[in-house]
């Protein structure tokens, strides 16, 4: 099947923040009988945590990330579980605010059955989940924020590619292809930050200046007009967006402004694509995860096999990410062994080098957290087509 985009997953009724719902994961696709997973009767549980954006700026990509990883416990009880055990996830809205992911990680930790987080979005959230529960794996938080990874959190397992890695992918990318009037438009808060700083490394090693450098207020301010123009009355021959869920809006207001210039996304701009309509033909971005049409890839052919049997019509590389973090907790849940607690699911996680998904191998490991190394640039075609 040709690689092309798709929108993101289908929205689902904005749910309260720390309200829990339960996830029967009931569905299952024959792809999954090959994870080695012993079919055993289920008289037990175990509860995976999800906080997440699931109905403010983020939404796009907190739904795709729980439709994924869902997907694949869904695929993984239905073949018997972990080690006889039914992965059950509870997921709580943070709307996108650090305060209320910190709540939701507190709420997760004091309940004993609860063995992990998985996947919190965004680096303000990720960074409160991490710090407040330091006895609780926290697996695949969705930021790439070179600074989060620094901190000493040695419960918390990176599963994505940091944004250094992505913009010096992205620069490397513009430079191959002649463009090398580079400018950025990141927030100003420490996301940002942490953007700005691996955009001028990149730079530096490419020996290049930067053409423009625009700030928005903060990661979900849509005042992005002023940004827009700066950009582009300097005319730079690419600009990097280092914007997530508000880079739909500052595409349009640079084109808008009469701004020509190519527009290059982070793996961030993923869920934000489908509001960008026809704007975002010819829009480049770096990806963490193979494209989830990449059928050459083993991973991306189970992921789209129990996506299906999970009742899920729309492929996307936010749930493709989902599905990886879910993929990669899985594996050191079957490590752990039954009954396992936090911490032999924490040594176990430790344990994993040289994992290979097929297409995305994940090491940890002698105190490294940061799993995987993979990194592409995709673009997008006519007709929503998703090139890599």
């Amino acid at each position: 099947m040709p690689d092309r985009s798709s929108s993101s997953a289908p929205s689902r009724p904005a749910a309260p923040a720390l309200r829990r719902r339960t996830v029967l994961t009931l569905a299952a696709a024959g792809a999954s009988a090959g994870l080695g997973l012993p079919a055993l009767a289920q008289a037990r549980a175990v509860r995976i945590g999800v906080t997440l954006d699931h109905s403010s700026v983020e939404k796009a990509n907190g739904t795709g990330l729980f439709l994924g990883s869902s997907a694949c416990f869904a695929a993984i009880n239905k073949a018997g579980g972990i080690h006889g055990a039914k992965v059950e996830l509870q997921l709580a809205d943070d709307q996108f605010k650090p305060d209320v992911a910190k709540a939701n990680a507190l709420a997760f930790a004091a309940d004993p059955a609860v063995l992990a987080i998985l996947h919190p979005l965004g680096t303000r959230q990720a960074s409160e989940v991490s710090d407040a529960v330091p006895g609780l794996p926290v697996v695949g938080p969705n930021t790439g924020t070179v600074a989060l990874r620094r901190k000493n959190t040695p419960n918390t397992f990176w599963v994505r590619a940091n944004y250094d890695q992505e913009i010096d992918r992205l620069v490397a990318q513009a430079v191959t292809l002649g463009q090398t009037r580079i400018g950025l438009v990141h927030s100003n808060d420490p996301l940002g930050q942490s953007l700005l700083a691996g955009f001028n490394a990149a730079l530096a090693k490419a020996k290049l200046e930067p053409a423009i450098i625009a700030t928005t207020p903060n990661t979900i301010s849509m005042e992005v007009e002023p940004a827009a123009k700066r950009i582009a009355e300097a005319r730079p021959h690419v600009v990097i967006v280092g914007l997530a869920g508000t880079a739909p809006a500052f595409v349009k207001a640079l084109r808008a402004a009469g701004g020509k210039s190519s527009a290059y996304g982070l793996s961030i701009t993923a869920g934000s694509l489908s509001a960008m309509g026809d704007l975002a033909h010819g829009l480049g971005f770096s990806i963490v995860v193979p494209s989830p049409f990449a059928t050459r890839h083993e991973i991306v052919r189970r992921y789209q096999a129990d996506m299906l049997a999970a009742g899920q019509q729309t492929f996307s590389l936010p749930s493709l990410e989902g599905y990886v973090n879910a993929r990669v907790l899985a594996e050191g849940l079957r490590r752990a062994g039954p009954g396992a607690s936090r911490a032999q699911l924490m040594a176990a996680l430790e344990s994993i080098e040289g994992y290979e998904l097929g297409g995305m191998k994940i090491s940890f490991g002698r105190g490294n957290r940061e799993g995987s190394q993979f990194v592409d640039v995709a673009v997008i075609g006519a007709g929503g087509r998703l090139l890599t």
